[in-house]
């Protein structure tokens, strides 16, 4: 206690004694907010997240539960009862939960139901950090807390002096199962609730120990309590009593599997003989070493804060869906044909979302786990007939694109090995080419697509100029990967050429993207403010940059460097106005354009958030250098309210954290990050290849945002653009900050990032 007060009074020091953290931070995990972007609902999200207990890309997380069962919005933090200390796999309220069962304390009554066990709790009386949680739970005079590991949790429960303390294990409705057995301390049962992409074989096994013998326990079914303590219901749970004494602590060790409760009781031993403290210490030691593997120093206290919480996102989707069986071997449940099979197996993200800067992070900071999420993809290919695009935990048909393609083709390109990629390339070209059993998996319009070279606006496929362009892109790293792989060369050529059919929607009079016919008129009549229709989850000034691979060659259709530049310079310039037409009302996505005060400027959705590193490919870097540390200024910060719109499984995090490092990976499928400007005076990069890159810029400041000149390892860098394998080799660069722009630096064609049309 004695150091946890010294430590506040050192942040409470630093923030009024300086403006800026002096040093490089040796403590990350103490820096981030799990609570950040947990103040959202369904009609405004300022993140749409909920604080995850958990270690990084563990099996299981574990949430302090506010919502009712079944919510997808299970903690909001502006709620004032928690029903339960819940496991969690959920990656989006909108894609809701899976195998998920809570423990709850209580006292003077052993009450089951949500409703009637919820206790008034307050924020004041509530630490969260990503290794421990602790509240105060007012009505019951009880406090709780809990650790994890991978696929378990340490809790302990301190009651005041009372014979009526329990805890309620909810095995949640949708068909359970739950038993108590006494002479053991023991509960166990499974869940089988899901929100689809399982099979019906699908449970959730847990074991739950206890360190007190139970004074009294009774199995619960459908809301009346039953006799004999083991039931399967709709909906079972278990309450299991103690006599405590004042300030007495009851412990409880917690683990889950897939695969059975054999497995689960194995998957315990995670937790071994280690106490609560233990648990607690490595845990926080796990995720030091994880957040540590950048560090950050000469920022403000708000932006490490930023950064960190940040990053802290960015490290649980896909989730593990894999366990250790009893001889160490490497098993996991397959959601698509409910058998238990060898191999890694990861679950809970959208690559419509995450191939943009999540994916890419990890291949440059966590290519290891990167390199057993490659190994899953193989896995749910071999399973299930196809990659997913939406996983949770299996297929969900949700979101549009083959973006599959591009989270398989730059983990290779940029130098994962170990893994059939030969099963995986079979895999993307199959879908690349077909319709998949739901439209998310494959290409739904893949037949138009091949042939016309675009999904048209009128045959009943919606999204579809959305469509198009993703496949495009998609194409293109499946072109790339085709070189690397010395595919025959009419293979190749039919991606190089498909990769161009984004100009096949590119329409002269407007300069932006639109639906097109299939007798090859464009749709009529057409407001580039429409959201939705033709376009997903935003208009065709978001959608028109969707050229990632290729900008060169859309600034030639837009008619030059100056018309490009003045179309990017409009999407900020505009107001905010929309048609929401097409949704008969306004969705949260717009919500958040309007009141970001941006202009057409979406960030809180992820079409349009690399548009602000494509001033690098006209010739004025310093309006990306401007935007990019407005957008961080404006829009994230380390609040429960602090995203502008669904963090989205790592993805609007990465952006931030990219982009505090001074770089961003616009086209994924190229070795290439696109300059911005750096956020810190220094970032370290600790890589896992042993080597070290450093990112300087020791007159940053709020007033000096614009890079005057870079060096690379002591040489000028005149480049907009540095190498993914120039700073996997380690070294240094150096960014001299100014407060005014720059414009002799970096406006010439030979600075500009890759161009399919310039650089096949």
């Amino acid at each position: 206690m004695k150091k946890l007060i010294v430590a506040a009074f050192a942040l409470m020091s630093i923030k009024a004694s300086a403006q800026y953290v002096q040093g490089p931070v040796t403590d990350p995990a103490e820096w981030v907010n799990p609570l950040m972007g947990t103040d959202s609902r369904g009609e405004l999200s300022n993140g749409n997240t909920y604080p995850s207990i958990a270690l990084p890309w563990g099996m299981n997380f574990w949430t302090p539960q506010t919502g009712g069962m079944g919510d997808g919005w299970q903690y909001t933090y502006g709620s004032s009862r928690i029903r339960g200390l819940k496991q969690t796999h959920q990656p989006s309220p909108w894609m809701n939960d899976y195998g998920m069962f809570s423990l709850m304390p209580v006292t003077g009554a052993p009450k089951f139901n949500e409703k009637e066990r919820a206790s008034w709790f307050s924020h004041k009386a509530e630490v969260v950090k990503p290794y421990y949680y602790s509240v105060y739970l007012a009505d019951h005079n009880v406090t709780a807390e809990l650790t994890p590991t991978e696929r378990a949790a340490s809790f302990r429960f301190t009651f005041p002096k009372t014979d009526k303390a329990y805890v309620v294990v909810d095995a949640f409705d949708r068909g359970s199962y739950i038993k108590v057995i006494p002479s053991e301390r023991k509960v166990i049962g499974y869940s089988t609730r899901n929100s689809g992409g399982v099979t019906k074989n699908f449970r959730n096994y847990f074991v739950i120990i206890f360190d007190k013998d139970f004074d009294q326990s009774f199995a619960w079914k459908d809301g009346k309590e039953e006799k004999n303590p083991e039931q399967t219901g709709n909906h079972t749970g278990a309450v299991v009593g103690f006599k405590t004494a004042n300030g007495e602590q009851v412990h409880a060790k917690v683990a889950s599997s897939f695969i059975s409760f054999e497995q689960a009781e194995t998957n315990l031993k995670e937790i071994g003989n280690d106490n609560f403290e233990t648990v607690k210490n490595k845990a926080k030691d796990t995720w030091n070493k994880t957040l540590g593997k950048i560090a950050v120093e000469g920022g403000t206290v708000d932006q490490v804060r930023t950064f960190y919480s940040a990053l802290y996102r960015m490290l649980f989707f896909p989730l593990k869906l894999y366990e250790k069986d009893a001889k160490g071997n490497i098993v996991h449940y397959s959601p698509y044909t409910g058998k238990v099979t060898p191999g890694y197996m990861f679950a809970g993200t959208g690559f419509w979302d995450t191939f943009r800067a999540q994916y890419p992070f990890l291949n440059l900071v966590f290519p290891s786990i990167n390199k057993e999420m490659q190994e899953g993809l193989i896995n749910d290919y071999k399973e299930g007939g196809w990659l997913p695009e939406w996983s949770n935990p299996g297929y969900q048909n949700i979101m549009v694109g083959n973006n599959s393609a591009s989270v398989v083709a730059d983990a290779y390109l940029k130098g994962l090995r170990g893994y059939d990629i030969e099963t995986l390339y079979e895999a993307m070209i199959k879908g690349a080419n077909n319709e998949g059993p739901i439209d998310a998996v494959g290409r739904r319009g893949a037949k138009y697509y091949t042939t016309l070279g675009y999904v048209p606006y009128n045959v009943g496929i919606n999204e579809n100029a959305a469509r198009t362009l993703e496949y495009a892109y998609d194409d293109f790293t499946i072109w790339k990967l085709a070189i690397a792989l010395k595919r025959p060369a009419a293979e190749i050529e039919t991606y190089a050429k498909r990769c161009q059919n984004y100009r096949n929607l590119f329409d002269p009079e407007t300069k932006l993207m639109r639906g097109k016919n299939e007798d090859g008129k464009f749709q009529a009549p057409f407001n580039p403010l429409k959201w939705g229709d033709a376009f997903t989850e935003g208009n065709s000034w978001h959608y028109t940059w969707s050229v990632f691979h290729d900008i060169q060659g859309l600034q030639d259709l837009m008619g030059g460097r100056e018309s490009f530049v003045r179309m990017l310079d409009s999407v900020f310039i505009m107001a905010p106005d929309f048609d929401d037409s097409y949704y008969g009302g306004v969705i949260h996505e717009i919500r958040e354009m309007q009141i970001a005060n941006m202009g057409q400027y979406a960030h809180g959705n992820q079409p349009i958030q690399h548009m602000i590193y494509l001033y690098n490919y006209a010739g004025e870097p310093w309006k990306t250098q401007y935007w990019v540390r407005e957008v961080m200024n404006r829009l994230y910060k380390a609040t429960p309210d602090g995203y502008c719109g669904d963090e989205d499984n790592g993805q609007t995090s990465a952006w931030y954290v990219f982009s505090a490092l001074g770089f961003y990976p616009v086209c994924p499928g190229t070795d290439q990050y696109v300059l911005g400007a750096p956020l810190f005076k220094k970032a370290t990069l600790h890589l896992e290849n042993g080597k070290t890159f450093t990112i300087t810029a020791p007159a940053n400041s709020e007033q000096n945002r614009y890079v005057k000149a870079v060096q690379f390892n002591g040489k000028a860098l005149d480049k907009n653009w540095i190498s993914h394998f120039d700073v996997m080799a380690g070294g240094k660069m150096n960014v001299n900050m100014s407060a005014t722009p720059e414009k002799t630096r970096g406006t010439t064609k030979a600075a500009y990032p890759y161009s399919f049309s310039v650089n096949k």
